[in-house]
């Protein structure tokens, strides 16, 4: 017994010093690929004239009074930093302020960290309210700073962005003038390490046309413009393509431009790489290759024509060759631009096999890829399925069994980095020894599908990043920003982005307060008691329930509320319930993971004090008097009063329920009108803002059409993506039905309103025939509904109807009151 306890005494001290000094070796390496990194950045005049570009932009009259100058580390103490400090006036119109850095990236930050703190000025996105420059004193007149100046370093060298699905849920319908913006305000917020996924097709089509992968077979690979994502991760095929020769060639074009002013302003794009998903087409031209067909990700029935897609085994010899020709056609059409490459190879697919020695072989096999082309290549993998498929990747998957090589350890010291990707809510570096030595990125998952929720964790995002880079043996090496959807919850955004330049402790409170004064432009009493109603509420989840947004109005419940059908309380018969379970074991591991449980009635996540919540409603109300002006108070308003509205209808839903269950038709029919009174009255309130209208969507899509057909297929692509999302039956609504559901003003009113109408009519009906209720009556009715709406092509509203602080206090008035 005492030599067993020994020998697993020194077992663990084995792991642990293995552990430890890899540590310190990946650390060492990370050095070596920063300073390669470096040497493929733009000449220091190119990075001054492109942060000079971004003032410009922003603020076209003061474009004379910053100094803009590229810098050595040396300056910093050999960290990335900005310095700022007053010009030594020489004439009258020299420059007032000189912001110094070691790239553009870190210039452009160092203007945002002087607009905010030294002019009470704020940035964010458009669709968020926009930018608050009216603080910004004249040119002349810009505030000083100290006599010695701020110089800010970056504790970690990287700050990241993007999820691989964004590019889908987001900036699926950009242009050139879009992007130019998204990459401003990348730059402004300290972004050094973007992911750069636009156009890959078009290089996929040039590498398979080399194999024999004709345009035809290519159709059948491609996914449609809304679902290029999940086409890329192998998740399914053609549903919504095929993609038009069109599209691949602006695609292209636009990702060059793309990468280029990334280029210029310091940033290192990450380029995607090949993870083994390939047309079924060369399963043909090559039939001895070990290519296997994987199991059904997320359709109805099976539908072979978009599910189960093929995986090219990494041990075939012709998964190096075509990773290899992928990754040297990406240089030959961008340039010798960055040595990091994204791959996802089992992203929601759980591997064949859970043997170690395979998994270290699949991994070697994704890098040898990589490197044959690029011999200074570096794996930057997700860590999704770490979490999402926890139950597959135990430590003997995940790390090195007393140092025998797996999945991180299967490639070269300091040749992978790990996006710890939902680590405001599940970090895994606490529970994997920081990846067992694998360098990483500490970041912020937040959003779902692009759901339109206030919703935030700021103690976690505030303190996760300094505790785990502070940790024993850390090696964390970045923060990152990797939301599904961008463009909402804008104070979660600023200071998620400020993480990267915050090497200490600091008072979030006080933070607030300040955020709350630059957010529009000036200090009001009401709206500081609100945040600090907000930051101890909606922006307090610490239930560790990731926030997918099912509120009533935006997910509907497909269920039996009688019980009698068989139905369990997520809203799926048994039978499907058993057929889900038979599935990759994705529907109930991975996305619907975050419901709730009931014993009753399916329940959205509520994690806060509604009550609590319309008390700050109340105070941005009457606040209004003093910032009705101000776009970021619009913005702010017409979102709380949204939310808060959202949750009572979702109480208002229950209500209807409870009243079916007792046969009290009266009140079945006082709470379900009031329900759909609910719908109308908050698409009206989205409707007097800008940036929750479902037109702007639709619009952008047809915009990219270059003909009639393309602009019939991405409107259908726009409409689906946001409601059904893949396929449906003539009885049974997609999997993923309205997982990217929106809270837009004509989506409300055109879609989710009618749904929830017929469902309660016929609730209504069954108990006035004393008969039960016909949920495939139901189901039925409205998947045809949807399908046709999805098909149609009406209008919407692309600028803002009416008084947003009109229309919120009288909602206020009418519900709350």
């Amino acid at each position: 017994m005492v030599n067993l306890k020994s020998w697993f005494l020194l077992a663990i001290l084995y792991v642990f010093l293995c552990t430890a000094s890899s540590a310190t070796v990946e650390l060492d390496a990370i050095e070596s690929v920063l300073r390669r990194l470096h040497s493929k950045q733009a000449p220091p005049i190119v990075q001054e004239s492109a942060a000079k570009g971004v003032l410009q932009r922003l603020l076209p009259a003061h474009l004379h009074s910053f100094e803009f100058k590229i810098v050595s580390k040396d300056l910093c103490g050999g960290r990335s930093c900005f310095r700022i400090t007053n010009y030594k006036v020489s004439s009258r119109n020299s420059p007032e302020i000189l912001i110094q850095g070691t790239t553009a990236v870190e210039i452009t930050s160092g203007l945002h960290w002087y607009l905010k703190y030294r002019c009470g000025a704020h940035i964010s996105w458009d669709k968020t309210g926009g930018v608050q420059l009216a603080s910004v004193p004249k040119p002349g007149s810009l505030p000083l700073v100290e006599a010695d100046g701020v110089t800010i370093q970056r504790p970690v060298p990287w700050n990241y962005y993007q999820n691989v699905v964004t590019s889908s849920y987001s900036f699926v319908w950009w242009d050139w003038q879009r992007w130019e913006k998204e990459i401003d305000w990348m730059a402004l917020q300290g972004i050094n390490l973007p992911l750069a996924f636009t156009g890959q097709e078009a290089i996929w089509q040039k590498v398979f046309l080399d194999y024999n992968i004709t345009s035809q077979d290519l159709n059948d690979f491609f996914g449609g413009p809304a679902f290029l994502a999940w086409a890329r991760m192998g998740n399914l095929h053609a549903w919504g393509g095929p993609l038009s020769q069109n599209w691949l060639n602006i695609q292209l074009a636009l990702q060059k431009q793309i990468l280029s002013r990334m280029q210029e302003v310091g940033m290192t794009p990450v380029l995607p790489s090949f993870s083994g998903n390939v047309p079924a087409a060369l399963k043909k031209i090559f039939p001895s290759a070990n290519i296997t067909r994987l199991g059904d990700w997320n359709t109805v029935n099976g539908d072979p024509r978009w599910c189960c897609t093929f995986l090219l085994a990494p041990s075939d010899p012709l998964f190096i060759e075509i990773g290899e020709a992928f990754i040297r056609k990406q240089i030959e059409e961008y340039g010798d631009i960055t040595n990091i490459y994204n791959c996802d190879t089992f992203n929601e697919n759980t591997p064949p096999t859970d043997d170690p020695t395979y998994i270290s072989s699949l991994g070697s096999a994704v890098y040898k890829a990589m490197s044959k082309a690029d011999n200074n290549a570096v794996w930057l993998m997700q860590g999704w399925l770490f979490y999402s498929d926890s139950k597959y990747w135990k430590p003997p998957q995940m790390e090195v069994q007393f140092c025998r090589k797996a999945l991180l350890h299967s490639v070269p010291r300091g040749k992978m980095i790990v996006l710890d990707l939902f680590a405001d809510v599940k970090p895994i570096w606490k529970s994997s020894s920081q990846f067992y030595g694998t360098p990483y990125i500490w970041c912020m998952l937040h959003n779902f599908g692009g759901n339109i929720e206030m919703y935030g964790v700021l103690d976690a995002v505030a303190s996760g990043p300094i505790d785990a880079r502070t940790s024993e043996n850390s090696t964390m090496v970045g923060v990152g920003m990797c939301m599904e959807g961008i463009e909402h919850n804008p104070v979660v955004y600023e200071l998620m982005s400020e993480m990267a330049f915050r090497g200490d402790n600091f008072q979030l409170q006080g933070w607030l307060k300040s955020y709350s004064h630059r957010r529009y432009g000036k200090v009001n009493d009401q709206i500081e008691a609100a945040w600090d109603i907000l930051y101890h509420t909606i922006y307090n989840c610490t239930d560790g329930i990731a926030d997918h947004n099912t509120d009533y109005i935006v997910e509907f419940p497909d269920w039996d509320p009688s019980g009698k059908t068989g139905t369990d309380i997520s809203g799926t018969d048994s039978s499907s319930q058993n057929r889900m379970q038979k599935l990759a074991g994705f529907q109930l591991n991975r996305r619907f993971l975050f419901f709730e449980k009931s014993s009753s009635l399916p329940k959205p996540h509520l994690w806060y004090s509604t009550e609590d919540v319309i008390k700050a409603l109340k105070l941005f109300i009457d606040a209004g008097k003093e910032l009705s002006g101000s776009l970021t108070y619009r913005y702010d308003l017409v979102d709380l009063s949204r939310q808060s509205l959202s949750k009572l209808a979702n109480q208002v839903y229950l209500d209807a329920i409870s009243a079916f269950r007792r046969e009290d038709s009266k009140a079945l029919s006082l709470h379900s009108q009031k329900f759909l009174q609910l719908i109308k009255d908050i698409d009206r309130l989205l409707a007097a803002d800008d940036n929750f209208l479902l037109g702007t969507w639709l619009e952008s899509a047809k915009n990219l059409a270059m003909n009639s057909d393309e602009k019939k297929q991405y409107e259908w692509n726009a409409r689906t993506q946001v409601t059904m999302w893949f396929d449906n039956t003539k009885y049974n609504q997609s999997q993923l039905h309205d997982y990217a559901n929106k809270f837009w003003s004509g989506l409300l009113e055109a879609y989710y309103l009618p749904r929830a109408s017929m469902y309660f009519k016929l609730l209504s009906k069954s108990l006035e025939e004393k008969m039960d209720f016909k949920l495939e009556e139901w189901r039925k009715e409205w998947i045809a509904y949807s399908n046709k709406w999805q098909e149609s092509t009406e209008l919407y509203p692309v600028k803002a109807q009416g008084d947003a602080l009109a229309i919120s206090t009288a909602l206020f008035e009418k519900y709350f009151s």
